[in-house]
């Protein structure tokens, strides 16, 4: 069988780091993938095909980004790491028109970045940085309305964040704020010996498909319905050990007079939502959530 990524092993990484007088940086979150097999299990979740614009963070020295080429009509990969464009002009050699690498900050990404004369980008492949992956994965699915699905390769207790049920220690405001926008297709775990240098962390690759939310009336959850959900989340998981009418009376309290007025009519939101106030964070669903966001709105 032939190799998803020649890249995709140890010796291979050392070589094209003492080649270019490179190192790996902590700071950077910068573990590289040296198991092929993983490679490949990542294209088969995320199912990029030929017609697919793929986005990929962190592709340090294109490990990955090389598989994806074999696959995508076009890759856009965001690099942080000023010492790693050489590298990847070095071993992605041969990809110019299919690739457009841009280095900044995945964090300050904005649509005017991507190339204008293609379709934005459908999917995000990537193994990110996990400093800074929980965060990016919201954010991107909150920005970019193109993105329709997300395949990438978190720190295990992030994955268990992402995909975790109501009434679950991993359950909080994180997962609900990114439920209203996506949800879990697939998961496999990844162990640290598949990384060069391994993390002092276990890894997963988590799949998540966007979807339109749907109150429980069935309803379609519009973008001002969404935010006002997710501040609900917020001020419901302020303080996990307290009951909602605490949690979030507390956290309004102490957002100003706005919150505080806020804080005054919360009674009549719990009471509006059909939601007892006695309850915990915890245990709502997202469409509960949704009910509270509804009500915040008035």
């Amino acid at each position: 069988m032939a190799k998803a990524s020649p890249l995709a092993s140890v010796a291979a990484t050392r070589e094209v780091l003492e080649r270019h007088g490179a190192w790996t940086k902590h700071g950077l979150g910068q573990n590289f993938l040296v198991n092929d097999d993983v490679v490949r299990r990542i294209l088969e979740l995320s199912a990029v095909g030929p017609d697919d614009v793929v986005l990929e963070v962190g592709p340090g020295i294109g490990t990955l980004t090389c598989a994806l080429l074999a696959h995508a009509r076009h890759v856009v990969a965001v690099e942080k790491d000023p010492a790693l464009p050489p590298i990847l002009a070095d071993t992605l050699a041969g990809s110019e028109g299919r690739l457009t690498l841009l280095q900044k900050d995945a964090l300050a990404l904005a649509a005017a970045d991507f190339p204008p004369e293609l379709p934005p980008p459908g999917k995000l492949v990537a193994n990110l940085p996990y400093a800074v992956a929980a965060t990016l994965v919201l954010g991107y699915f909150e920005r970019f309305a193109h993105v329709g699905s997300a395949t990438v390769m978190v720190q295990k207790e992030v994955a268990d964040r992402i995909c975790a049920q109501p009434g679950t220690k991993s359950y909080g405001a994180y997962t609900v704020k990114l439920g209203l926008h996506a949800a879990p297709a697939g998961r496999f775990a990844v162990g640290a010996g598949n990384f060069f240098p391994p993390p002092r962390v276990e890894s997963a690759v988590v799949r998540l498909d966007r979807i339109a939310p749907l109150d429980a009336e069935g309803i379609p959850a519009g973008p001002d319905l969404v935010r006002a959900a997710c501040t609900m989340a917020d001020a419901a998981f302020a303080n996990r050990r307290k009951t909602l009418a605490n949690s979030a009376k507390a956290h309004f309290s102490g957002l100003g007079a706005e919150g505080a007025a806020v804080a005054e009519r919360l009674p009549q939101l719990f009471e509006q939502a059909g939601i007892d106030p006695r309850r915990r964070g915890e245990t709502l669903s997202q469409q509960e959530f949704l009910a509270l966001g509804r009500a915040l709105l008035g």
